[in-house]
């Protein structure tokens, strides 16, 4: 106030309030409501976390709570998670279903109509992106070696693709590879996601698994999403052709 040469009662005056209360959040250091931080900011050319630092710290202590409050459950490993879960995810979505892995043989196993369920969920108005590793890319060639399964993921791959061929001419569906290093196999129902980190080494069925539920004021489940956004976009759409 003293460097925009800003009195109590200007101060007061643009904000709504009484000189008194301006008083007060000078010295108790009570935090005003956001409208009047922001006209207090605003007024003295200032952030408002410059004025009130407490206001940093409550919104990164409601942050945190959010984020953690978005984690539903954790599986110590994949096959873990219930097929019943896997199935009502898949069965209730109405917006949204994203799997992002590099084979993902067992998804078709756990689910053996997956191929009918997911063109219902996009007869249904769901969009459907299924993004699946590049057989002969750099990334499944070093992940196959990685884990010493014998060169065996890049078939795995294939055979994998063969229950989603009809998916690609079908509205509403799409299916890519990527050619990235593989950090999380991920699989995303609406505000809902499955998160399957991989442990160097280890085959994703053997790594734990997170279910996330997206809050708002949370993190943890839109850091996920997002990163399924960051390599569909780099992938390339898939024809059905053999590979």
């Amino acid at each position: 106030m003293l460097r925009q040469g800003i009195a109590l009662e200007q101060l007061a005056e643009e904000c709504g309030v009484e000189t008194k209360t301006v008083e007060r959040w000078i010295n108790t250091g009570r935090v005003p409501h956001r409208r009047h931080r922001w006209a207090a900011a605003k007024l003295l050319v200032a952030d408002e976390s410059y004025l009130w630092p407490g206001v940093l710290r409550q919104s990164d202590t409601r942050k945190g709570e959010a984020s953690r409050s978005e984690l539903l459950e954790i599986f110590p490993d994949r096959a873990s998670v219930p097929r019943e879960l896997w199935l009502r995810l898949l069965s209730e979505a109405q917006e949204h279903i994203d799997v992002l892995v590099f084979s993902g043989t067992f998804y078709a196993q756990t689910q053996p109509k997956v191929a009918r369920m997911l063109s219902h969920a996009a007869q249904r108005g769901v969009a459907v992106r299924l993004c699946f590793g590049d057989p002969n890319s750099q990334a499944v060639e070093i992940r196959d070696r990685e884990e010493r399964i014998g060169g065996t993921l890049a078939a795995k791959i294939r055979s994998s693709l063969t229950y989603y061929r009809s998916l690609v001419d079908l509205d509403g569906c799409e299916v890519r590879l990527h050619s990235t290093t593989l950090y999380a196999s991920l699989f995303r129902y609406d505000d809902e996601i499955l998160v399957n980190p991989h442990a160097y080494g280890e085959p994703a069925s053997a790594n734990a698994t997170f279910h996330f539920r997206r809050l708002d004021g949370g993190t943890l489940a839109d850091h996920y999403m997002t990163s399924f956004d960051r390599v569909w976009a780099e992938a390339v759409p898939w024809s059905g052709a053999e590979i």
